[in-house]
């Protein structure tokens, strides 16, 4: 079946539940938890940089999953949010099996594989990119 207008509403919606996950995370660690004990919670963790860290992920899961949502610079915010989803799985999840009620990797695998769809196969014409684009 290759209906555009499927497709695009299947990337919109992809698009909007993963750009509310990621704002809901960065406006937990900015504005719920702060950044002081984000970053503390990063080091109990073991992230490197724990503050770095977690000044750079608040922001990217926060304007990242922004952009995600309205399909602004989408491939570019889908790579970077990729990339934080693999650097937690590594870092944080890897050593707790695969589950996530026990701290697996379930989860971010699932955010990874789903932001390399959008990285993939665009963000569809219901989006600002798709509007800023056409001829």
């Amino acid at each position: 079946m290759n209906r555009p207008a499927v497709r695009d509403f299947a990337l919109l919606l992809l698009r909007l539940v993963l750009g509310a996950v990621f704002v809901a995370h960065g406006y937990q660690h900015w504005f719920d938890a702060g950044m002081s004990a984000t970053g503390r919670e990063f080091a109990d963790l073991g992230v490197p940089q724990p503050q770095l860290s977690a000044y750079l992920t608040g922001t990217v899961e926060l304007i990242g999953g922004a952009f995600l949502a309205i399909g602004l610079l989408t491939t570019i915010a889908a790579s970077l949010l990729a990339l934080l989803a693999l650097a937690a799985t590594y870092f944080v999840h890897l050593g707790n099996g695969f589950f996530v009620a026990d701290g697996g990797v379930e989860y971010t695998l699932v955010l990874a594989a789903s932001l390399f769809m959008i990285v993939v196969f665009g963000t569809g014409r219901a989006s600002l990119d798709g509007v800023l684009t056409r001829d």
